[in-house]
């Protein structure tokens, strides 16, 4: 038997701090008191039984939130560093956000766990509760340029979240960021791209396109702009492959119903899929090797 194991018990060091009378703790530091009880199911309130997946439901979602609270942080920082032209930490956080979305798209899988019987049994205590109503969400999708100020209206109730969704709505994206140091790396980056209304959603700039293909038609000379065109690349791919899992495990478990937030459900989540954030991204590899 090996040396401080017996009877596969684990001896605890003697220099293990276990007094915590006065010290900081793990649960105290991550405020696990205040989080563990977060979760507050509402199927058992009116005197019936608490739902057994309705604690899945709610885990599901408030970690994904934390999630993006992350995700939110980290591209508020690229933006930053991109204004500041620090590209290298700016691409640091664009990779960390990459993994975070694989987590993200992975998640869904458990969801999908929760059958359509399961989740008819308390979908009733959702009200009007939606995913639609992320502000967190909604100030990412800002902050890579699918705005729209219409969507405001849906956070005026909830002043925290609307100046969040706000500030979004008003900065430059990451793209818009990106281009603007590329035209300061001399880049022929239109007038217009770099004066242009940053509340606006994005649109398809086809001047754009000859830019993008020099620098990918000579990615070694121009490999700063190249690898970060990548990113970006990989940054949507991602997203998409996110909503696309988000499309599924509503149509498992809900199918064509609407959604609680009143919208069609998963037929207006297929219509995200159609929103793109860096298009002459895509659009340059047509144009390569023409």
């Amino acid at each position: 038997m090996s040396e401080g194991v017996e009877r596969n018990t684990r001896t605890i060091e003697g220099s293990v701090v276990t007094d915590f009378a006065h010290r900081m703790s793990y649960g105290g530091y991550l405020d696990l008191d205040t989080l563990l009880s977060a979760q507050r199911p509402l199927s058992g309130e009116s005197g019936g039984e608490e739902h057994h997946d309705e604690l899945l439901f709610i885990i599901q979602h408030q970690t994904t939130e934390l999630w993006l609270k992350l995700v939110l942080h980290e591209l508020s920082a690229a933006c930053r560093m991109l204004r500041e032209d620090r590209l290298a930490p700016a691409l640091k956080c664009i990779a960390r956000v990459k993994h975070i979305q694989k987590t993200l798209t992975e998640q869904w899988s458990v969801l999908a766990t929760l059958t359509p019987a399961e989740y008819a049994e308390f979908r009733g205590v959702l009200g009007n509760a939606s995913g639609f109503q992320s502000a967190q969400y909604r100030a990412i999708e800002f902050t890579l340029g699918n705005k729209n100020a219409g969507m405001l209206r849906v956070f005026e109730s909830d002043p925290a979240a609307h100046a969040l969704v706000k500030a979004a709505l008003d900065a430059p994206s990451l793209y818009d960021e990106f281009l603007r140091m590329l035209a300061r790396s001399g880049y022929d980056i239109p007038t217009a791209v770099l004066e242009r209304d940053v509340t606006q959603a994005w649109q398809f700039t086809p001047e754009l396109v000859p830019v993008f293909t020099a620098i990918y038609d000579d990615p070694q000379q121009n490999w700063a702009a190249y690898e970060t065109c990548e990113e970006l690349v990989d940054l949507e791919d991602n997203f998409q492959l996110w909503r696309f899992r988000h499309l599924k495990t509503v149509e498992r478990i809900i199918g064509m119903k609407s959604g609680t937030g009143g919208s069609s459900g998963a037929s207006f989540l297929q219509r995200a899929l159609e929103l793109t954030f860096f298009p002459e991204l895509f659009a340059v590899r047509t144009e390569i090797g023409r």
